[in-house]
């Protein structure tokens, strides 16, 4: 009882705060950026609409200086009222989560090198065995030789001395043609690249990455953690855009789900939520597709 008294007191003093200085919710929400939604849980010590870790405590923070309290003591207060790994260690869930991905990876890929090592081992046995055979095999004879060897001499004339000797001048030599009458010729086809090795190349890029472009529509709070390294987490002012080249995981947080706009290899991605609603979203190569504007 007596914690839930001391939690309460939190979000009671920092309404205190601001009704005292006659201050909306909506001018802090205009002056942070942070939706009204996430100020009205601060304010009822609903910390559970929070994105947790250092994005509420910069949330705390931001609100205690509009409203004229000190910032780091309205911290340490925070902390001191909810000391939760969520509060004070940021996202360790997510964390997990990318480690336990990460090791899932790296047994597919073993388990997919093996099963290729067992399917060239066969492979190269059968081509050497091939290629030994065909070497150990005597080409045949040309036909037009076993021919011309088959053929007996013929017997060199005899002359007649009362006819005259026949003119010993050869006929004009006549190309070689086929049974068809024409001349043969060989052509040559110069060697294309096939338009499908092409498309090829290009599918497997995009498998091996993703290119995530997020636009702010208006003054928002951004959190970007790229393949488990923290990326971005400031306050984006409108049209300020920023890309990030992800291979396994983009982690997202957003004050305002309405307030950006997200695209993947340059297709849209649908809305992250409602208008003034905190979000995290999760954008890998295994769900981005699922995540896609329906057109």
């Amino acid at each position: 009882m007596v914690s839930d008294r001391a939690a309460g007191d939190f979000g009671s003093k920092l309404r205190a705060a601001r009704e005292r200085r006659g201050i909306s919710l909506r001018h802090i929400a205009n002056a942070t950026k942070i939706s009204i939604g996430a100020l009205e849980a601060l304010e009822r010590n609903d910390i559970s609409r929070l994105p947790g870790g250092i994005f509420s405590r910069a949330f705390v923070r931001s609100y205690a200086s509009e409203v004229g309290l000190d910032p780091e003591e309205t911290i340490r207060d925070f902390i001191a009222q909810f000391p939760h790994d969520s509060v004070t260690a940021g996202h360790p869930t997510s964390e997990q989560v990318e480690d336990n991905e990460a090791l899932e990876s790296d047994r597919r890929m073993a388990s997919t090198f093996l099963r290729l090592v067992a399917l060239s081992i066969p492979l190269a046995i059968v081509v050497v065995y091939f290629t030994t055979v065909g070497r150990r095999t005597k080409a045949p004879q040309p036909v037009e030789q076993t021919v011309a060897a088959a053929s007996p001499t013929p017997a060199p004339p005899v002359e007649d001395p009362l006819v005259p000797a026949a003119s010993t001048a050869s006929p004009p030599s006549t190309p070689l043609t086929s049974s068809t009458g024409t001349t043969s010729s060989t052509t040559s086809t110069p060697a294309t690249s096939s338009p499908a090795s092409t498309s090829a190349s290009a599918d497997a890029a995009v498998r091996d990455r993703l290119t995530v472009a997020v636009v702010a529509n208006r003054p928002c709070w951004l959190s970007a953690t790229v393949d488990g390294q923290k990326a971005a987490e400031r306050l984006f002012p409108a049209g300020q855009q920023q890309t990030f080249e992800v291979r396994k995981e983009l982690v997202l947080t957003a004050g305002d789900a309405t307030a950006i706009s997200v695209t993947v290899n340059g297709a849209p991605l649908r809305p992250l939520g409602r208008a003034g609603q905190v979000t995290t979203t999760r954008i890998n190569l295994s769900n981005f597709k699922d995540l896609l504007s329906a057109r």
